[in-house]
């Protein structure tokens, strides 16, 4: 895995690329020299891993034939106060679906899959983050 960042302006907004060419935008507060035109690294972490886990619990839930109409995940991080280093020591996924007939059960185990088995990014942030997780279905 290779990814190129190049710097986009004379401060701090930055252009990361992946091998296939697709690109994010991350940026600064206005206190370090930033515009706001992208997301900070810390917030791209956070996304990476509501995506990671996203995608797991969206495959485990297809595997096992759930109709999901419409999906979203919210995440919530708190991080450290005080210190150079700003860890993550909290982070709350809530997990959203409607659908038809999701069954509560297979909802559950697929989201503890994720968390316990296959989300790297949770693998990753584990030793220095409790992450929790809750999720809401409704029906249309």
């Amino acid at each position: 895995m290779e990814i190129i960042i190049d710097r986009i302006n004379d401060a701090v907004l930055l252009e990361a690329k992946n091998e296939d060419g697709n690109s994010i935008l991350m940026d600064g507060s206005p206190d370090i020299g930033g515009l706001n035109k992208g997301m900070r690294p810390m917030q791209v972490l956070l996304a990476s891993l509501g995506g990671c886990s996203s995608m797991d619990v969206l495959s485990i839930l297809r595997k096992q034939k759930q109709d999901i109409l419409d999906y979203k995940v919210v995440l919530k991080g708190d991080r450290e106060k005080e210190g150079d280093v700003s860890l993550f020591r909290n982070i709350h996924i809530k997990f959203v679906f409607k659908g038809n007939n999701l069954d509560p059960d297979k909802v559950e185990r697929a989201i503890k899959l994720s968390m316990e088995k296959y989300c790297s990014v949770t693998k990753t942030l584990e030793p220095t983050a409790k992450i929790t997780t809750s999720f809401e279905l409704f029906l249309p």
